[in-house]
């Protein structure tokens, strides 16, 4: 099994190099790992004392990111090296300050991952919700350094937990110990023999509680706004963006519109100034210059990355894109300021998603039609919109305290 791993990562290793040619966060993920181990040499000191993060990509980093800063500073002599596979969330983090490295993580050959420990020779390795690179658990195991998966989520319909997958399993045996998000997570581990497992719950409600405490000014939000309410579409594929045009175009409600797309390229853009065409529509990067413009303008359109975050503390209501795609994006970034949040089908590996229905802080919408229900309810009765914008808040609020627990665990 294992020689069927490694052919699989060298085809997917060619095939990405193939992709370079004409992907651009093909040709990012190619560069990025170009004589890797020689940044990785020239930057590290001998008898540092590293603690090694991994994480997939940027909604991985999320959840690590409240263990990396509250170990920094408890234990400042730590040294944090940081881990990413992806480009999106290497570029958007890479001069993240309370990582003393960033890098790239080398592809997960026999060699790179031994190659990699012998280098870097971390004390213990943090790997984040979903990642699970075999030779690098089986060089950690090797060189006896523990091995601790954080936000953990397990479904069983994984190859984990089919009947053929006994190899995969024996894998998960070289994990020091798992802090789980929810209690099926550990049920199933429990199932095939792994008792090293805690329901701590998901970092991430850590990270927006911070988020929530930080004092944030934005005066061109507070101008839009000019007294109306605001329903915010973050991270927005075209097919949200439709539907909430259909809204407007239906329902003419007296609300204004802050679209945060996912895709801020310029043909995007230039998209949703086409599709809403109808309607006074003004551009982020151009605020300084709109006047009077901002103020009695029905759409803004954020073109520009690292807002929504605090976009949504000005906000009435928040419409999460992604749910009528591939999967919805941070729900959390937008119930943590106790605002109702709107989203799509594509939720049902979200524990959030799931919960924020069942405790109506949250309404997922399967269609055009449904939305427009739930936005003219939100918008009609007062005490329902109330009843579930504290549920939404509340909901945050009582499930923080993950990262504390998880750090009392750790040596």
């Amino acid at each position: 099994m294992r020689l069927f791993y490694n052919i699989f990562i060298v085809a997917y290793r060619l095939s990405i190099g193939l992709a370079s040619f004409f992907d651009g966060k093909a040709a990012l993920w190619v560069k990025g790992r170009r004589d890797i181990f020689g940044e990785i040499k020239s930057r590290l000191e001998p008898g540092e004392k590293i603690t090694w993060f991994h994480c997939a990509s940027l909604g991985e980093f999320e959840q690590g990111r409240p263990l990396m800063e509250r170990m920094k500073k408890q234990k400042p002599e730590t040294k944090i090296f940081l881990t990413f596979f992806s480009p999106s969330g290497y570029e958007m983090r890479k001069d993240y300050p309370f990582a003393d490295f960033i890098f790239y993580l080398p592809y997960d050959s026999p060699k790179n991952a031994r190659r990699f420990i012998e280098l870097v020779r971390p004390q213990m390795a943090i790997f984040v919700k979903y990642e699970f690179w075999f030779n690098y658990i089986s060089q950690l195991e090797k060189k006896n350094i523990p091995l601790y998966l954080v936000s953990g989520m397990f479904r069983k319909d994984q190859h984990f937990f089919k009947w053929w997958a006994f190899w995969q399993r024996k894998q998960l045996k070289k994990f020091k110990y798992f802090f789980l998000q929810d209690d099926s997570s550990e049920t199933l581990l429990n199932g095939i023999g792994l008792k090293n497992t805690l329901v701590a719950g998901d970092t991430r409600f850590d990270r927006v509680s911070e988020i929530l405490e930080q004092e944030v000014k934005l005066p061109f939000i507070e101008k839009f706004k000019n007294g109306q309410r605001i329903l915010c579409a973050g991270s927005s594929w075209p097919p949200d963006e439709d539907i909430i045009l259909n809204y407007l175009q239906k329902e003419n409600p007296d609300i204004k519109l802050i679209i945060a797309p996912h895709d801020i390229s310029k043909k995007h853009i230039d998209e949703i100034i086409k599709k809403f065409g109808g309607y006074s529509t003004v551009l982020y990067s151009r605020r300084e210059s709109l006047g009077n413009d901002l103020l009695n303008a029905k759409i803004l359109i954020i073109n520009s990355i690292g807002l929504l975050n605090k976009l949504y503390r000005f906000t009435d209501i928040a419409y999460i894109g992604g749910g009528f795609g591939l999967a919805i994006h941070n729900l959390l970034e937008a119930a943590v300021y106790g605002i109702p949040v709107v989203y799509g089908p594509k939720h049902r590996h979200f524990r959030e998603a799931v919960e924020l229905a069942e405790n109506r802080g949250g309404f997922p919408i399967a269609n055009k039609e449904e939305f427009l229900m739930i936005m003219d309810k939100l918008i009609s009765d007062k005490a329902f919109y109330k009843k579930n914008a504290l549920a939404a808040g509340n909901y945050v609020r009582e499930n923080a305290g993950a990262s504390e627990l998880i750090l009392k665990e750790l040596p």
